[in-house]
């Protein structure tokens, strides 16, 4: 966008600077009011474009202009309205904003009645630019000038008396720095620059065509495909603007790529820690495996961690990554380090076990659920700070905390979850008609997904005020501890064990059942998404091993609106120098749809 200074330079030379500037207002200044008629001759001008008819042609006329010139292509933007004959602004929008970039103050306010704007819009706009010209007098030191226009022109208006308050200390101390650190010219300019995108969010749409607003229009449509992509779990970035967008399930982890086979009893529990870089699991063998992940995302074995005399139930990840909560059935809690498998230290109760721990945000203390139904806090060396009396927890091992540390999450009852305020001793619940069997925190600490009794997973906002957002079905659970979990790039998926052997995933949003994933030979008890790794799933079982799932490149089958993968068929990596040869020739028709990998999917 080109501008003036309060200088003697003839008009026609400022003309062409504002040519030359990648400018949100028509080419030049007296050149608009020749090349398009003003948009009141388009009153009735009301065509409409587009298979739907719901595209207006001038405003999308005058978006395409403005996006040029924002762009630096001002002899485009120009041609744009001559040809199309819509100006991006009218002529009178131009002259106000070219007073503005002179400065020309008093007739920019007057101005602002002839665009026609609502009374309320006309002081908010009279209040900015009048205090424009209230620093720009203080800035040439006539400090008398600025304070008349204070008194007589900007407090009559009502708006804002802070903001007056605020103005008037610069007339006690007037030698403070109002533009950024600069002077002179450059730095009017740029002030005044300013003022004109202050006022373009101030001034109606119509009036002024909103900053870079194509830009934001492309990158809704960007967002909203993203969304509706079920399989979607790539950077959007990764998103082509020349053709739909809608991806295959090649993108979600659904090929065994590792059967981890250390553990001699049912693995019951495992999770990532929190940086991706290695995963925990516990089973009835009373052993906690820590694993590695390599960085060619091979799965190793880094710690086998044997003390516990009953089986591990649950496990928690210091928010450093580098120590690990374990808890064995109603026994104690061990905590150990993760770069030498040591065991620091074993948190018990005389007489009591206990059945879940988790972290203090901060890493320095530990809270732990405990068999007589309360809660305890520890600090690392095993001192007892606080305990919770009450009905403030069950036997179910799930125990999380809000981000900032304030809000313990349990069951406290069998259908009832308990937000308690352990500071305030505050308590709010959350009531399910059904028995929950167990519970998972989102990445973000928002959102918590409960599983059920019934065979559903229902998902709360628990952000503020406690609200269900989303329920799904599918899965299979009449007998044991299945345990779900987000996942996927921005946790937009919903992965869950099952007792038919089988890992459940559904997308998030549309809350639709999209994979089933076969390979397992009993009951799935827990799934983990590797956070930073959104191509990279685990799975625990009864049938003793833990299933390492990554993306898969070969033939998927229909089966019932969903995907089964068999990853069992030795034939499948056989199969893959023909599926190559199919997406080459997928990836040439040109229906305006992008299928990742040429494999279309059921929507």
């Amino acid at each position: 966008m080109g501008g003036f200074e309060d200088d003697d330079e003839p008009l026609s030379k400022r003309v062409k600077v504002m040519s030359g500037e990648s400018g949100g207002f028509s080419n030049g200044l007296s050149g608009s009011f020749s090349m398009a008629r003003q948009l009141s001759s388009q009153g009735n001008n009301v065509e409409a474009i587009g298979s739907k008819g719901v595209v207006n042609k001038a405003e999308l006329v005058r978006i395409l202009a403005e996006a040029l010139y924002s762009l630096g292509y001002s002899e485009t933007g120009a041609r744009l309205e001559e040809e199309s004959g819509i100006p991006l602004h009218t002529p009178v929008v131009d002259m106000f904003m070219r007073q503005i970039l002179e400065g020309q103050w008093d007739k920019s306010v007057s101005m602002l009645h002839e665009i026609g704007l609502d009374e309320t819009i006309i002081k908010s706009a009279s209040f900015i630019i009048l205090e424009q010209k209230f620093f720009e007098l203080l800035e040439g030191e006539k400090i008398i000038d600025a304070w008349k226009t204070l008194r007589t022109e900007i407090v009559p208006l009502s708006v804002n008396d802070e903001r007056v308050r605020f103005l008037s200390s610069f007339i006690i101390s007037p030698s403070r720095n109002l533009f950024d650190g600069s002077s002179g010219k450059e730095s009017r300019l740029g002030s005044r620059k300013k003022l004109l995108e202050e006022l373009r969010k101030l001034l109606p749409p119509a009036v002024m065509i909103p900053e870079k607003r194509l830009v934001h229009l492309v990158e809704q449509a960007v967002l909203l495909q993203k969304d509706a992509c079920k399989f979607h779990n790539c950077e959007v970035g990764k998103m082509s603007l020349l053709t739909d967008h809608k991806c295959g399930c090649d993108h979600i982890p659904c090929q065994t790529l590792q059967i981890l086979k250390e553990h001699n009893d049912e693995v019951w529990f495992l999770q990532f820690s929190h940086n991706g870089k290695y995963l925990a699991s516990s089973s009835g063998d009373c052993l906690v495996i820590v694993w590695e992940v390599m960085a060619d995302g091979h799965v190793s074995l880094k710690h086998k961690l044997s003390g516990h005399q009953k089986p591990v139930s649950y496990i928690s990840w210091s928010p450093d990554n580098n120590q690990l909560l374990t808890c064995g059935v109603e026994e104690a809690i061990r905590r150990w380090d993760i770069a030498s498998g040591e065991c620091l230290h074993t948190y018990e109760k005389r007489g009591l076990g206990l059945v879940s721990c988790t972290w203090a945000p901060d890493g320095k203390s530990i809270f732990s659920g405990v068999s007589d139904k309360s809660i305890s806090m520890w600090d690392l060396e095993g001192k007892e700070l606080k305990c919770w009396r009450g009905q403030k927890t069950t036997m179910i091992a799930d125990i999380g905390i809000t981000t900032d540390g304030k809000e313990l999450i349990t069951v406290c009852k069998e259908t009832i979850i308990l937000l308690f305020g352990w500071e305030t001793k505050s308590e709010k619940i959350i009531v399910e008609d059904h028995p929950i069997i167990s519970f998972a925190l989102s990445e973000d600490k928002k959102f918590l997904l409960v599983s059920l009794l019934n065979e559903e997973l229902h998902v709360w906002n628990i952000d503020g005020c406690t609200k269900l957002v989303a329920k799904y079905k599918g899965h299979k659970r009449s007998r044991f501890v299945v345990r779900s979990c987000f996942g996927g790039l921005e946790q937009a998926f919903i992965a869950s064990g099952s007792e038919d052997s089988q890992v459940y995933i559904w997308h998030r949003l549309s809350k639709e059942l999209i994979l089933t994933l076969a390979g397992h030979s009993a009951t799935v008890n827990c799934v983990s998404w590797n956070p930073a790794n959104p191509y990279m799933l685990a799975s625990a079982s009864d049938d003793r091993t833990i299933r390492i799932w990554g993306l898969n490149q070969v033939n998927m089958n229909k089966n019932g609106g969903q995907y089964s993968h068999n990853n069992n068929n030795n034939n499948n990596n056989n199969n893959n120098n023909n599926n190559n040869n199919n997406n080459n020739n997928s990836s040439n028709n040109s229906n305006g749809v992008n299928y990742c990998n040429g494999v279309s999917q059921v929507g």
